[in-house]
């Protein structure tokens, strides 16, 4: 790859110092950062691509850390429903999933989160109809297709209604059975090199969809193999309510005894945790993925980010599966994690730097990768978001970063993963967006007629 300049832009480094540049240049050679700085580049005497970044703000790319791809097939459905009547309604129609659906759906999720500044993102899929094909080669396939990173993570049920959980009985796997085809997975398509484009963790659905047995031995797994750790906790009072009832604990009390605590986990959600769960997730590394547009639209509550931050917990953004986030885009997550900080805690919980920083280096600490991603710095993998702000949305806002994150969702410039360009002037280059579009809507008629 020839070296590529980026040259006369804003930069927000996101690196530990907060360094910003109003006008400076970022170097990429093979796929890296090799340079950053105020001012102009050199430029080199060989070939090179160079990239006129004037009035745009390059910023790392983007870090979604909770997702459910396979919900861009069932978008607009129980619109006005709590979560457990929200999955109730929506569970038999996943039951008509197949590996065609599910990367039709995953491949036009990835494409939206990638035009809307996302390099890396975390899905979650716990949904594996008995005659529905091999659902997560569909996934990692589509990732493959839109070319931004992705942290699969192959999630199970095996805790039907029969025995006390939500999901139908014919949705959910046997216990020996899900961590089996959580091992396969994990030895068919992790890759574990720093600039991988594939990782995969374990996931357990959550506690109420889930047994003990299934939580301890994923957790098990997990740590014989290497990788990461997530489910669902502390989502809803509801939650709280059915975990005091038949454990005589709170979610995180429990998470904590079956070893799902530390900081090789993170958690979805954390909405309701007490002053002493705060304490907990930060004392043992936990993180969590903040899912606000998904917390608001299911009317769930806000989570205590700013509390979670002080206590020393990573955490970072999460769009959530797009039944119940219908944008399903990342960007707008910076603007709404801020706004809930501060309905929460004032207007001075969370700052644009701070929400800035949720969705980039918070994210790679969730995500165990904030030695490759998540800020501008020499030496890491160039994922990289350039970002268009001299049009008339954000005309007359000094401060890019605050344009960025309280301004209207802005328009890529450039997107760059590993230096590959993915998005170029606003526009998907990896796959045909009218391609995705026609594969999706079939998809999603083809699912809902099964209902």
């Amino acid at each position: 790859m020839t070296p590529t300049i980026l040259d006369g832009v804003a930069v927000a480094t996101v690196d530990a110092a907060g360094t910003e540049h109003a006008f400076g240049h970022v170097v990429i050679e093979n796929g890296r950062i090799t340079a950053v700085g105020p001012g102009q580049a050199p430029k080199p005497t060989g070939p090179h691509t160079w990239v006129d970044g004037s009035g745009c703000l390059v910023t790392p790319g983007l870090v979604n850390t909770h997702h459910h791809l396979y919900q861009w097939a069932t978008r607009g459905i129980a619109q006005d429903a709590t979560l457990f009547e929200w999955l109730t309604t929506l569970y038999p129609v996943w039951r008509g999933l197949d590996a065609g659906i599910t990367h039709a759906a995953a491949s036009a999720g990835l494409a939206k989160l990638a035009t809307t500044g996302c390099t890396t993102a975390a899905d979650h899929h716990y949904v594996h109809p008995r005659e529905g094909g091999d659902q997560f080669a569909a996934l990692v396939e589509a990732g493959e297709r839109v070319g931004i990173r992705l942290h699969a993570i192959r999630g199970s049920m095996d805790r039907g209604r029969s025995h006390g959980g939500l999901p139908p009985d014919n949705l959910v796997e046997d216990t020996e059975g899900a961590l089996l085809a959580t091992e396969q997975a994990i030895a068919d398509h992790h890759d574990t090199g720093p600039d991988a484009l594939v990782r995969v963790a374990v996931g357990p659905c959550s506690p109420f969809s889930v047994s003990a047995e299934l939580m301890t031995g994923a957790a098990e797994l997990a740590r014989a193999r290497g990788v990461r750790l997530h489910t669902h906790l502390a989502e809803t009072v509801d939650e709280e309510d059915q975990c005091q009832a038949e454990n005589g604990c709170t979610p995180t009390e429990y998470a904590e005894r079956l070893g799902w605590l530390g900081d090789d986990v993170w958690l979805a959600h954390t909405v309701h945790l007490s002053p002493d769960a705060v304490k907990r997730l930060g004392a043992t590394g936990t993180g969590s993925a903040h899912c606000p547009t998904s917390n608001g639209r299911l009317g769930t509550g806000i989570a205590p980010v700013r509390d979670l931050l002080d206590a020393g917990a990573p955490v970072g953004l999460g769009v959530d599966g797009a039944a119940s986030n219908e944008s399903g885009g990342l960007v707008e997550e910076l603007h709404q994690a801020l706004l809930q900080a501060r309905q929460r805690g004032g207007p001075k919980a969370l700052d644009v730097r701070q929400a800035l920083w949720l969705g980039t280096m918070g994210g790679a600490r969730c995500l165990g990768r904030d030695g490759e991603i998540g800020s501008i710095e020499p030496g890491k993998l160039a994922d990289l978001a350039v970002w268009r702000l001299d049009g008339l949305d954000h005309a007359g806002m000094d401060d890019p970063v605050a344009a960025l994150v309280l301004g209207p969702r802005p328009k890529l410039k450039l997107l760059l993963v590993g230096g590959r360009t993915v998005v170029d002037d606003g526009e998907l280059r990896t796959a045909s967006e009218t391609d995705l579009a026609r594969d999706l809507r079939a998809a999603a008629e083809r699912l809902k007629g099964t209902r």
